[in-house]
């Protein structure tokens, strides 16, 4: 599908297309009994549609209709729900119940445009959001709700052609078998060296990353100039605060926030072996949290699994080829899927 021209996209300010910004009644966690037959639970969340879990209805606290795009006032992210719903706190939604759902789909992402300006420490609440203007399609100087619904529907059908190769290609994958993998302590393989606090304030202009406690763009939130404090390439940044847990190998020479760990490797690491490897530590890190944070000295002592050799030692070789193998296996999957658009 070609790319959308927006140049003829008009500015409309957001409260004036949609007065009604609501705040739904909070489920609190205190109250939340998870269950699979239940409803949504959104929370202020990047990930998995704001869904954290699936949770009985409370009396009392009345679930929020279908139809209606949601946001949370941090990590503001802006999602379309098609099922009713119970939320966590400082979450609202926009009643968007008049509109198709792929045309609230399409003012989803053209929201989200907003949402750089608000930091987790600065809110996105109703009244912010009502004066902020949005691009969108128009037609006679309104939006043009038909042609978002139109274009949306056809990226639908596109990606589920995708899908459809995707799938075929994931059903000639087998699982690895771990069961003869060994355990080794994050601290035996890497030197794990904590960031350094760089303020906004002190950043100066320049193209050097900055990885931040982010899941988003590698952890990079930002390029600065800044030349105290620069980790090597070739090395694997962790979160230990806010997005605990991500992990990325990172191919350039960078600077690295006080709520990442940066992890130098002990032994000879390509970059195959450090894909390999970054997942592994991600799935360790499912036991801490925003609040228990993955401290340091914990991280140092916690232990991920790796194919080993006959002597008992990481298999290196195995991990590098393993990764060659997939990579170009993705690849080819990619070419496919671009012949379809």
């Amino acid at each position: 599908m070609a790319k959308i021209d927006v140049s003829e996209w008009k500015e409309f300010i957001v409260g004036e297309l949609f007065p009604n910004l609501v705040k739904p009644a909070v489920l609190h966690t205190r109250q939340v009994v998870e269950s699979d037959e239940g409803v949504p639970y959104v929370v202020r969340t990047k990930f998995n549609n704001g869904i954290k879990c699936r949770v009985h209805t409370v009396d009392g606290v009345e679930p929020s209709p279908a139809g209606v795009i949601t946001w949370g006032a941090e990590n503001a992210t802006f999602f379309y729900q098609t099922e009713p719903f119970l939320s966590g706190r400082d979450i609202y939604y926009i009643d968007t119940r008049e509109y198709s759902s792929m045309t609230c789909i399409f003012l989803a992402s053209c929201l989200q445009t907003v949402t750089h300006k608000y930091p987790y420490n600065f809110g996105l609440f109703p009244d912010l959001l009502k004066e902020e203007r949005i691009k969108l399609p128009a037609a006679d100087d309104e939006p043009d709700w038909a042609y978002m619904d139109q274009y949306m529907s056809e990226i639908m059908q596109a990606c589920e052609v995708n899908l459809e190769i995707l799938n075929r290609a994931d059903g000639e994958k087998h699982e690895v078998d771990v069961s003869v993998w060994k355990g080794f302590p994050i601290g035996d393989i890497f030197n794990v060296v904590k960031g350094t606090r760089l303020t906004k304030a002190n950043m100066k202009p320049g193209d050097t990353r900055f990885i931040g406690s982010s899941a988003m763009n590698n952890g990079c939130t930002a390029q600065v100039g800044n030349t105290e404090n620069i980790h090597p390439k070739n090395t694997l940044t962790v979160c230990y605060n806010g997005s605990v847990g991500e992990t990325f190998y990172q191919d350039e020479p960078f600077l690295a926030s006080d709520d990442v760990n940066v992890l130098y490797p002990k032994f000879q690491m390509t970059r195959e072996i450090a894909l390999f490897i970054a997942p592994l530590i991600k799935a360790v890190s499912a036991r801490y949290n925003y609040v228990d944070k993955w401290k340091r000295e914990d991280m140092i002592a916690d232990t991920i699994k790796l194919p080993v050799t006959t002597d008992g030692d990481p298999d290196w070789t195995y991990m590098d080829e393993y990764m060659r193998s997939m990579i170009v296996s993705a690849e080819a999957d990619l070419i496919a899927i671009q012949l379809t658009i």
